[in-house]
């Protein structure tokens, strides 16, 4: 997918043809005739379940109307709730390493690099571009320790349109060579309250970019930091996102330098980090007391399925963290993850699922509109969205992506633009699935956020009627 024009700003706009979102975790709404009218604020002012629509409602006068194609469908956007921009470049490359080689091997000197601000301007372009041709219309985006780094990415999420959350990323313990990390606590508050201060004048309402507290785990940072980063949270309100219990050894690691903690999730909750507004990604090996606890907290889980397996992390139990209580996501982790593509943690968290289920049970599978859930609906939760973004309401804002699927028989020797065949007699069900199970960004032919056309795909024409 490569840019359009973008859109300066929202405009009165009526979308026709078959819509889905999730109702539930368990249920998706299938409307075959749609129309869904989008003001100029990007908001949804209105829905209807049938074709058949009035252009002088609620007296829009000539408002600009657009027509599903190629045999698909309205989607809501896809929400990441877990990727680091800064080791976008760095996809695909793990080699045989766990996780604390593989940041000391590959991640470190990536991210250090991005001081440079030519680099990091050319890394967080291609994968703000990449996540949008993929659907993402929000992302949870860890930068680095660069103050001016970290501010162009907002910048440049801002330019494109896309809603973003960017964290500063905290850590000044000796687990991160000297040339890539934070000073001292101070100088980690002083530079986190720098981004802060200027997401706030480049976007004063956070209407789409939002900043974050990130530290980066707990074994990242000293316990003066920690506890310099609650009180930043109990002063300002602003998320908080950071790692838990991804890797057996980083836990005996937490084990070992916070001997005084019952546990890895306690650590945080010690330093009142742990909190309705935290994001926790993996969770891969919590014990009942941490699950308890975090639902206690009402604390959200980001679940990283592709990096979990990439970097032989572990298997993490969605299932048991949902009947727990616990508000679930889809992380790309990029980029232990390898791709930045949210359908793809969605396939992959299906995937994880039934291997699960070879030793717990079929209770351990996720179903196709579960993990389409926890892609858009379960992620708003986790970043606090749910009254905005994740599906198709009125009052909503119109995020969303126009899928595509090839429809008909058409000639047997032909298998169209995208990788999903669709024959003709499946099931709405059934496309679905297969567009979950087989489709990529060949078939995300336009992407909106807030109202706004952010990206359309090459040689696709938005039909008007």
């Amino acid at each position: 997918m490569t840019d359009s024009k973008h859109e300066a700003r929202p405009e009165r706009t009526i979308y026709v043809g078959p819509f889905v979102h999730s109702k539930s975790l368990q249920e998706i709404d299938i409307c075959e005739s749609g129309v869904i009218g989008v003001n100029e604020e990007g908001k949804i002012a209105f829905i209807d379940r049938n074709a058949s629509f009035d252009k002088s409602r609620l007296g829009w006068e000539e408002p600009k109307i657009l027509r599903i194609q190629n045999g698909g469908f309205y989607f809501p956007g896809f929400i990441d709730t877990h990727i680091h921009a800064s080791q976008y470049p760095n996809c695909g490359i793990f080699g045989h390493s766990t996780l604390l080689s593989w940041l000391q091997t590959y991640t470190f000197p990536l991210e250090s690099s991005l001081s440079d601000l030519s680099k990091a301007r050319k890394v967080y372009s291609r994968c703000i571009a990449r996540t949008l041709s993929h659907g993402t219309t929000t992302a949870a985006y860890y930068a680095t320790t660069h103050v001016p780094a970290t501010n162009l990415l907002a910048d440049l999420c801002l330019a494109a349109g896309q809603r973003a959350f960017i964290g500063r990323v905290c850590m000044d313990t000796d687990l991160q060579p000297d040339y890539y990390r934070d000073e001292s606590p101070e100088s980690a508050i002083a530079d986190t309250r720098a981004t802060i201060d200027h997401i706030k004048q480049i976007d004063p309402k956070h209407d789409l970019i939002t900043p974050i507290i990130t530290p980066r785990f707990a074994p990242s940072c000293t316990k003066p930091l920690l506890a310099a980063l609650g009180d930043l949270h109990k002063e300002t309100n602003l998320p908080i996102q950071t790692h838990i219990s991804e890797n057996k050894s980083e836990v005996a690691l937490v084990e070992e330098t916070f001997p005084e903690c019952a546990s890895y999730a306690a650590v945080y909750d010690k330093y009142n980090l742990l909190t309705p507004k935290t994001v926790l990604a993996h969770a891969v090996h919590l014990s009942p007391e941490e699950r308890k606890l975090i639902r206690d907290r009402g604390s959200k889980v980001a679940h990283c399925p592709a990096s979990n397996s990439a970097l032989t992390s572990g298997f993490a139990r969605v299932r048991v963290l949902l009947d727990s209580g616990i508000n679930v996501g889809l992380g790309t982790d990029v980029s232990g993850g390898w791709s930045a593509s949210v359908l793809e943690a969605a396939r992959q968290a299906a995937l994880v699922s039934r291997h699960v289920a070879l030793t717990e049970g079929d209770e351990a599978k996720l179903s196709v509109e579960e993990c389409l859930y926890l892609a858009t609906r379960g992620g708003a939760k986790v970043l606090g969205l749910e009254q905005k973004v994740g599906g198709f309401e009125v009052g909503m804002e119109w995020d969303a992506q126009m899928i595509g699927l090839q429809g008909g028989l058409g000639d047997v020797d032909s298998t169209g633009e995208g990788p999903v065949d669709v024959f003709g007699w499946e099931s709405w069900e059934e496309k679905i699935a297969k567009w979950v199970w087989g489709g990529d960004d060949r078939n995300t032919l336009a992407v909106w956020v807030k109202g706004r056309l952010v990206k359309q795909r090459a040689g696709v024409e938005l039909e008007k009627c």
